[in-house]
């Protein structure tokens, strides 16, 4: 019998619910954004956990159905956003919560993780990425930071010091009258636009810290002008991210001599963003590897939380094979 471990996450943007196979195979993940009405740039906490509160039975409805004739072996949520001591959002409560109940009623291990690891586990998965140390980029609405992966330690090296990209971009887009979340139809916009580097890359002296918000205000400043596209203002945001993260990688790189570089976060699932970087990061250090997660693993998602609950339970429970979890699908 297919033995089974539930992966949960109740993040600002999405409610999801995800299973792997204790070793590391991906069986299913069922996610849906929270409900944010048009012109709002997204939903305050109490907003937020109400509307997971509603979506998360639905989920799990779905993803039982997947998991029929299966052993629940463990359960593992996104407690916190980080690896941090006062990382804390109301929001994560939601799926902890539950998380905790199921287990308790199933008798099995319930495990708590945080987001951003969550989404690192879940970008590995099929992205081309090597065992070993790596620098992880976490790009979203809630988080642009670099940070290294070795072994079990993640440590914080830099990131923005103001606005993060997923809030460019979604502030952006509100303002041009785009839907929330911004990024696929800011997207549609700048594949149609030209860019002339316009916006000047911002970071601190001898530091890993950028600052977004002088280009937002810039951008905000052209929307209400009207006087440039809105084809050339998208793509001049999606050039300005790219310069900016891959100024931060490779400083990164240099900082702590690791090559290998694995991209995540929902601002991530963008291809024009990912061949911008890809293309200016062979620039400016061409013997680093670049690797992104697949798209329907960049955004909010639970299979991180599930993925790393299993890796979790090989370490009290080994496999009957004897082999550890990787990530595979």
């Amino acid at each position: 019998m297919t033995r089974a471990v539930i992966g949960l996450d109740t993040s600002c943007y999405t409610t999801s619910c995800a299973a792997v196979t204790t070793e590391g195979e991906v069986i299913a993940s069922c996610r849906k954004l929270l409900p944010v009405k048009a012109g709002e740039r997204g939903l305050r906490q109490s907003e937020a956990v109400f509307a997971h509160i509603r979506q998360l039975p639905a989920l799990m409805e779905q993803l039982g159905e997947k998991l029929r004739g299966m052993e629940i072996a463990a359960v593992c949520a996104s407690r916190t956003p980080r690896d941090a001591e006062d990382s804390y959002m109301p929001v994560f409560q939601v799926g902890d919560a539950q998380a905790r109940s199921l287990a308790a009623v199933l008798g099995v291990p319930c495990f708590a993780s945080t987001h951003q690891r969550g989404h690192i586990y879940a970008a590995r998965v099929d992205s081309g990425i090597a065992p070993g140390d790596l620098l992880a980029v976490h790009l979203s609405g809630g988080t642009t930071e670099v940070l290294s992966l070795c072994g079990e330690a993640l440590t914080l090296l830099g990131g923005t010091a103001d606005l993060h990209a997923g809030q460019l971009v979604d502030r952006a887009g509100v303002a041009m009258g785009l839907p929330f979340p911004s990024g696929p139809h800011l997207e549609e916009l700048a594949l149609q636009g030209t860019s002339a580097a316009k916006l000047p890359v911002s970071l601190e002296k001898d530091t890993l810290q950028a600052h977004l918000s002088g280009a937002e205000t810039q951008v905000q400043r052209w929307i209400k002008a009207g006087e440039m596209p809105r084809e050339d203002i998208a793509r001049e945001i999606y050039d300005f991210m790219a310069r900016t993260v891959s100024r931060l990688v490779c400083g990164a790189a240099e900082k702590t001599g690791i090559s290998q570089v694995l991209i995540a976060g929902g601002v991530a699932s963008s291809s024009l963003f990912r061949e911008l970087l890809t293309a200016r990061i062979q620039k400016q250090h061409s013997d680093l590897h670049v690797c992104f997660g697949k798209p329907e693993y960049s955004g909010d998602n639970a299979v991180g939380a599930a993925l790393i609950g299993a890796e979790k339970l090989s370490q009290i429970q080994p496999s009957p094979s004897g082999e550890g979890v990787s990530a595979k699908r």
